[in-house]
């Protein structure tokens, strides 16, 4: 099945304004280190890297500057922040308590299409998985989150934890050879099906596994 075909079955999404695609399309540069890290931003690249404007450009840059994924370095004009490898499990404490929050609120207020939506974005998360498509993987990991995302309608906290997201899906992404994308797909199903099942308690152990498993894979990084 295509991704065109696959994409179908999710609910219309909102329109996005032209920044949010820029943002995203900037996020899946940065996560696959299309962009590596320490990097020079130029503004002319990412025009032909994303095929976006340079207004839409810039206010996701602002965006991503405040988040601290993008740094403005003196006499180097802005850079694409570092993989701080040392500081990641407080990054993942940090992710931990939100991404809880998140999904139990996720459980509560998701829509019935929405639902079905988490449940569509987690099996093209593992089908990806088996078959090593690690595109089609990240894309999927992306998608499913934009649907939590909007389920929970708690927009503090998700402003609060896309930029830990972001940086985790990138810090996974450098080292995915010390990873098990199949286990990893596995968790997010286990997240997604609990959170589409409307139970907050159980959508707060799947929320917990996956962090487990991101806490683990990054201990494993770091002692090697």
């Amino acid at each position: 099945m295509t991704r065109t075909e696959t994409s179908r079955r999710l609910a219309p999404a909102p329109k996005l304004r032209a920044a949010d695609i820029a943002y995203d399309a900037l996020e899946s540069l940065i996560v696959t280190l299309q962009i590596e890290p320490g990097a020079p931003v130029v503004e002319a690249d990412l025009v032909e890297m994303t095929g976006c404007g340079r207004t839409p450009l810039r206010e996701a840059l602002m965006r991503m500057a405040s988040n601290g994924l993008i740094e403005q370095m003196p006499r180097r004009g802005l850079i694409v922040s570092d993989i701080e490898a040392a500081e990641h499990l407080t990054l993942i404490e940090t992710r931990r308590v939100l991404d809880q929050l998140i999904a139990q609120s996720a459980a509560r207020r998701a829509t019935p299409q929405q639902r079905k939506d988490l449940l569509t974005c987690a099996k093209r998360m593992v089908a990806a998985a088996k078959k090593g498509d690690l595109g089609a993987y990240m894309r999927a990991d992306q998608e499913l989150d934009h649907v939590i995302h909007a389920a929970c309608r708690n927009p503090s906290a998700v402003a609060a934890v896309i930029p830990l997201i972001i940086k985790c899906r990138r810090f996974w992404y450098a080292f995915q050879h010390e990873g098990d994308i199949v286990e990893a797909a596995k968790c997010h199903m286990l997240m997604a099906a609990s959170i589409a099942e409307g139970n907050p308690e159980e959508a707060a152990k799947g929320s917990d596994a996956l962090i487990d498993y991101l806490e683990l894979f990054a201990r494993k990084v770091i002692d090697n």
